[in-house]
């Protein structure tokens, strides 16, 4: 086991560390990013990893990139990067703000390849994140073991992973093999379709009624031929997400700064009529892709898929098949007429989206620090005590102070640089504990 010290540490090589890696080089401050670490828990960087599907585009300009509303200068852009591959021409001649995923996540690659001074520490997983106290309790910094057995030690934590996924209870009593949340369906659909029953193809139920649950349903038509899925969401049909350029407005940065500043009853209301923004919909060209598959399915007389609206899922179990093996019945309450109704699978997918809790890392950590809540300022610094050294500061998981735009890209280049300049501006306050600490020797205690 080796321990390394580093000044920064951010755990997650998403699009949220990526941008406050290069906003920590950009800032002038070589000695801050020299002193940084991004922690991947794969082998390489990727978005959306299990739904890297070849016809899924992001819903978010090229332009609202890791840097672009930052620093429109700067080398590290969407566009730079289309030009280093010499795919620029082709890209402009599509005419389209929306790239495909597969180029987002290319692109997030290339820009973590092309960092100079914050390093990239690949098959790196935290299992856990512990606080080092000093003798009086102060927070001077944490320590992070890694799943390889090494550990990180570094005075500021940087958690920008994202939500952990969001399993219904219903759900939580079928065999582990059976069930696939959308976070693992890419890595997961082979080995699903060795579920189906002997000579039959796969019978598999989609759960949910936005993006994910319905980019799955379309994939499934592919990954497992000759199945015909079925999809169920509660909401009566699927929507597409509601948007327009005033709505647009409320994800500018800028917009920010308001929602932070109004009551909590206020943000709630905010929250919710922004709701079919973001959550609970489709974009509308998806939605369109998916109603002329379906249409397509029924003229030319092949399996027709089933999506199936107002169904709520309230039981869920496996019943043994008289062949040998076993298959999950479904008890589906129709939400029109109060009835309820089985239906037969091989195996459910999950896109019911993530535990809208703070990640059981941070939970895990608050509770070692003794906090009996979670609570982060308008730069994403969680309150640690007024006399702590060390510093967390937490992406993507903040929609209840930050608004519904923190966990999504449109944000990524100003809240980048807003959490730069607060690790910088708190490197100018002076030695502060941990150097007095080292000076005189005094031990420190780090949580078990």
């Amino acid at each position: 086991m080796t321990v390394h010290e580093v000044d920064v540490l951010m755990i997650g090589a998403g699009p949220a560390n990526l941008a406050l890696a290069v906003a920590l080089e950009e800032c002038g401050r070589s000695g801050v990013a020299g002193g940084a670490m991004i922690l991947e828990q794969y082998e390489d960087v990727k978005w959306q990893r299990n739904l890297m599907l070849p016809w899924a585009r992001s819903q978010v300009s090229y332009v609202k990139d890791l840097v672009t509303l930052r620093n429109p200068r700067s080398r590290f852009s969407f566009l730079n990067f289309m030009h280093e591959r010499g795919e620029l021409d082709e890209f402009v001649n599509l005419g389209t703000f929306n790239p495909f995923r597969w180029q987002v996540s290319a692109y997030l690659q290339w820009v973590a390849d092309s960092l100079e001074q914050v390093r990239v520490r690949y098959n790196a997983r935290a299992e856990r994140v512990l606080p080092i106290h000093s003798e009086s309790g102060q927070v001077l910094g944490f320590t992070v073991p890694l799943s390889d057995g090494d550990t990180i030690l570094c005075r500021d934590l940087v958690v920008g992973g994202g939500r952990d996924a969001h399993v219904p209870d219903v759900f939580r009593g079928l065999p582990a093999e059976r069930v696939v949340h959308s976070t693992e369906f890419s890595t997961r659909i082979a080995g699903t379709t060795g579920l189906a029953r002997p000579g039959k193809p796969l019978r598999p139920v989609v759960i949910g009624g936005a993006q994910s649950a319905a980019e799955m349903f379309m994939a499934l038509h592919q990954e497992a031929p000759g199945s015909s899925p079925t999809l169920l969401l509660r909401s009566i049909a699927l929507k597409d997400y509601q948007t327009s350029k005033f709505v647009n407005e409320l994800f500018f940065p800028s917009f920010v700064d308001e929602f932070f500043t109004m009551s909590e009853e206020a943000r709630a209301k905010v929250l919710e009529e922004m709701r079919l923004t973001n959550y609970g919909g489709l974009a509308a060209p998806f939605l369109e892709e998916l109603y002329t598959m379906l249409y397509k399915q029924k003229m030319l007389g092949e399996p027709v898929s089933t999506i199936r609206g107002s169904a709520d899922v309230v039981g869920a179990r496996t019943e043994p098949l008289p062949g040998g093996g076993e298959e999950i019945v479904l008890d589906v309450r129709d939400l029109k007429h109060d009835t309820v109704e089985q239906i037969r699978c091989d195996a459910v997918f999950l896109g019911t989206g993530f535990d809208p809790r703070m990640p059981s890392m941070v939970r895990g950590l608050a509770g070692a620090i003794g906090l009996d809540g979670i609570s982060v300022d308008r730069r994403y610094r969680a309150d640690l005590g007024a006399d702590s050294f060390g510093a967390l500061y937490l992406q993507g998981v903040n929609e209840a102070t930050h608004g519904i735009s923190d966990s999504l890209i449109s944000v990524l280049a100003q809240r980048s640089a807003e959490i730069a300049g607060d690790i910088v501006e708190r490197r100018g306050e002076g030695a502060g504990p941990d150097d007095d600490r080292r000076r005189s020797g005094k031990s420190v205690v780090v949580a078990a």
